[in-house]
């Protein structure tokens, strides 16, 4: 059996090296949508409580919400952190107040302080899932990960 939660995330980015309309920013509305495999708890009568999964979730991914996702090697990426350095919310500001848990592994690291996540990899559907099944693999019981993001898609089962 399994419990199916929804988050909703938009960001900003731009896929590197593409010729078209995707290697300029733009924004996309990101939906991603987890499913949890387990035995039906009989006292709750849930899997995992919906609403457990996106709190488990969301410490995490919200780094990605309302942010720009840059690939490392970006040229773009220094002289974002430049404009802002010099518009002073480059370590924050009291208004930041969607800032999630830290992240850096081998795929992403984010700066929640400046609402920026950098990742290895070009931000594609395909390549968020395995980002966002790398930060939460170990927390939930996630068989199967579908995000949609403007008319792109992506899913796999773990």
């Amino acid at each position: 059996m399994r419990s199916i939660t929804k988050l909703n995330i938009q960001y900003a980015h731009r896929f590197l090296g593409y010729e078209g309309e995707a290697e300029y920013l733009h924004g996309h509305s990101g939906f991603l949508t987890i499913e949890v495999e387990g035995d039906v708890d009989k006292r709750t009568g849930f899997v995992y409580p919906c609403n457990g999964i996106k709190s488990i979730a969301w410490d995490y991914l919200k780094n990605f919400d309302h942010a720009l996702i840059m690939q490392e090697n970006d040229p773009l990426l220094p002289k974002i952190l430049e404009v802002y350095e010099k518009q002073g919310i480059k370590e924050g500001t009291k208004t930041n107040t969607n800032m999630g848990l830290p992240i850096e592994n081998e795929l992403a690291k984010a700066y929640p302080e400046c609402r920026l996540v950098v990742v290895k990899k070009v931000a594609t559907c395909e390549n968020l899932i395995e980002v966002f099944y790398s930060l939460l693999k170990d927390k939930l019981n996630i068989k199967k990960m579908v995000f949609a993001s403007g008319d792109n898609c992506a899913s796999t089962e773990f």
